[in-house]
């Protein structure tokens, strides 16, 4: 069995940063390309910022220059530093991968159940 637990998130003002952390716990044999997502109240959830296992990444527009992932392989954790948030960057952020397990060496899609992060104008 594997988990995904996201935190960091909470409520910030305009301008400010937090950083959002996921670690990954369970029957992991390896995880593959990490992601956050988000979705904001009526929206559809997007993809925000994804890292391959060698640490290439690629961002949303909306986010570019402002949001930075990482991961740390030893730790099986990935993070996101948000700076300079908006109001609109208000949202649940969930922490995704793609993890082959220990048990039977499928490789699954795997969700954390989201952290909340409000920001205030």
């Amino acid at each position: 069995q594997v988990q995904l637990v996201e935190s960091g998130g909470g409520l910030v003002q305009a301008g400010g940063s937090l950083r959002l952390s996921c670690i990954a716990s369970g029957s992991i044999f390896s995880i593959n390309d990490m992601n956050w997502y988000r979705q904001a109240p009526g929206k559809q959830r997007e993809l925000v910022a994804t890292i391959t296992t060698l640490g290439s990444t690629g961002y949303a527009d909306s986010v570019k220059g402002r949001f930075s992932i990482s991961r740390d392989n030893t730790k099986n954790t990935l993070y996101l530093q948000m700076s300079s948030l908006q109001p609109d960057d208000t949202a649940v952020y969930y922490c995704n991968a793609q993890i082959r397990t220990s048990r039977d060496f499928a490789q699954n899609d795997y969700w954390g159940q989201g952290t909340q992060v409000t920001v205030s104008s």
